[in-house]
């Protein structure tokens, strides 16, 4: 009998030690098909599908900056067979935003891996005369009104990064927010607002297709995408760092010996050649980490983003 129960254990516990096998692991994407998350999802899919020996598939369940997808993970099964690639927002901007989220990302998630850096650049029309970002501060400043700047909705990145940059450069500008990037950037390219902070892998095709300038980069160095673009310290615009980074998470009771089998595999596919080459051709930037320095990063990126939430008096339409 005691054979048999200790038998029995070393059972279960191996069973930890792998995600679900009985079915496929389901990838939730918290944007619609064919935007940045969703690209850097379907890549991340095929090769984590390979490393973990099951099939990986992304499901989109967009909505609400993220909300809709991470309080559909909080309550999914606990056992490595339902994922969320999580962009910064649902885990360390909305909880400054919202008061009645139905998650709580410190209580409900275990962090797997950071998936991805992404720089956030700042782009203006072409027929825009400013030289750099430094130089069209100079503009706004001398305009007989306020200058405006597009992003994605209140308390999404651009609207934030668009916040420290007023704050820290003076420039005279006007928030102007819409439901979504792709119309902004549609606006920013006819020339309906002057300007527009948005992630690197959502523009780049615009700005190497001429559709789109780039005056500087919101990120401790330039981007290899974009190595004539100078960051906005580099032009005296100090403090100005913004990084809508992508990354892993689990449901909260997930037990460890599956994250830890879930991070090793983010990082073989993160390592592979051709994922890291897939990725930076449309500029996200590969970069996983352990469990814990996610958690860090998320805890950090939440103390970060609410003190400019508070400050800034950001409120939700």
């Amino acid at each position: 009998m005691l054979r048999k129960l200790f038998c029995a254990g070393l059972l279960g516990l191996a069973a930890l030690g792998t995600a679900r096998a009985d079915g496929p692991v389901r990838l939730i994407v918290a944007f619609p098909p064919g935007g940045p998350v969703d690209l850097v999802g379907r890549v991340l899919a095929e090769q984590l599908g390979k490393e973990l020996g099951q099939q990986v598939i992304v499901e989109n369940k967009a909505g609400a900056n993220g909300n809709i997808a991470a309080a559909y993970v909080a309550k999914a099964p606990a056992d490595g067979s339902v994922l969320f690639l999580t962009s910064v927002g649902a885990v360390s901007i909305s909880p400054a935003l919202y008061k009645d989220l139905p998650y709580d990302p410190a209580r409900d998630f275990a962090p797997v891996s950071r998936v991805v850096n992404n720089a956030t650049v700042f782009v203006v029309n072409p027929s825009n005369p400013a030289s750099d970002a430094a130089d069209f501060v100079k503009r706004t400043q001398a305009a007989p009104q306020a200058v405006a700047i597009g992003s994605s909705g209140i308390g999404s990145i651009p609207h934030l990064t668009l916040e420290m940059f007023a704050d820290a450069s003076k420039a005279k500008v006007l928030h102007v927010p819409y439901k979504g990037a792709a119309p902004v950037i549609n606006d920013v390219m006819g020339n309906q607002v002057a300007g527009f902070f948005g992630d690197v892998p959502g523009l780049i095709g615009h700005i190497q297709g001429g559709k789109l300038k780039a005056l500087g980069i919101a990120a401790p160095a330039r981007h290899p995408l974009l190595p004539e673009v100078q960051t906005l310290a580099e032009q005296g615009i100090a403090g100005v760092e913004s990084n809508n980074w992508y990354g892993l998470v689990a449901p909260a009771a997930t037990p460890p010996a599956v994250i830890d089998r879930l991070n090793r595999a983010v990082r073989a596919a993160l390592e592979n050649a051709t994922v890291k080459a897939r990725l930076e051709k449309f500029g996200a930037q590969a970069a996983p980490t352990s469990p814990q320095e996610l958690a860090a990063l998320i805890a950090a990126d939440r103390q970060k983003w609410t003190a400019l939430i508070q400050r800034k008096n950001i409120r939700p339409e």
